[in-house]
């Protein structure tokens, strides 16, 4: 009986042993943290080195074999592809994938902040004249009495249609295709435009812009437009 008890608190030791190891520490250097926005890695783990001597040190064959198979097929345009592997080149922790996936978070998160007039979240998201464009049209809507409830369906489409490399300024175009569900009602509650039982295909092109040397890895909002 005393050697079966001790084999289980062998037993349960090793398996809490196993779950702080899993749980309980922070990431290797290796590991990618769980990201909220269009986030890209730092490129190195010695923030003191300069940015364009670790790009170098990775060697011109291996900025060559980077793949831009990893994302989906036809997730860009062959136009594109010039500046996507120049940002490549420049950010070898650059990934494709990784930003498509952002893209479509930030797109979610633009819009319902904007919808629900949070203008802290869209400050932190946006340059300063998108920032701006968004705030006018909150303050309008909040002057004539205005509410929007508003719902984004599903994202059909996230395709890079431009991208270019401008110095170490990195600018990557998306167009998106998505169903929304609008409804805006006035300081009576009366509804004035839209409804919430169809949803209307929304076209919009929005440009992503961020500096390659910068520690901080969120892309911002630097351009809107309609497809």
């Amino acid at each position: 009986m005393i050697v079966q008890i001790v084999i289980l608190a062998m037993i349960a030791a090793f398996l809490g042993l196993r779950l702080y190891s899993v749980l309980g520490r922070r990431p290797e250097r290796d590991e990618e943290p769980v990201r909220r926005r269009i986030e890209q890695p730092d490129p190195s783990a010695n923030p003191q080195q300069p940015v364009s001597q670790r790009v170098v040190e990775g060697g011109a064959n291996a900025a060559r074999t980077r793949e831009l198979a990893a994302p989906e097929p036809n997730t860009f345009d062959n136009r594109a592809e010039i500046g996507v592997r120049a940002i490549i080149a420049a950010d070898r922790r650059f990934d494709l994938a990784q930003f498509l996936a952002g893209s479509k978070s930030a797109y979610r998160m633009i819009l319902e902040a904007f919808w629900r007039a949070d203008k802290e979240e869209l400050q932190q998201l946006c340059d300063a004249d998108v920032y701006e464009g968004f705030a006018s049209a909150i303050d309008a809507r909040v002057a004539a009495g205005e509410t929007v409830d508003a719902r984004l369906i599903r994202i059909d489409e996230a395709r890079i249609i431009a991208a270019s490399l401008e110095g170490m300024t990195a600018r990557i175009t998306v167009r998106f295709l998505a169903d929304i569900a609008s409804v805006t009602r006035d300081a009576e509650g009366t509804v004035i435009a839209g409804t919430l039982d169809d949803a209307v295909e929304a076209r919009d092109v929005w440009t992503f812009r961020r500096d390659l040397t910068s520690r901080d890895p969120d892309w911002l909002l630097d351009e809107t437009d309609e497809a």
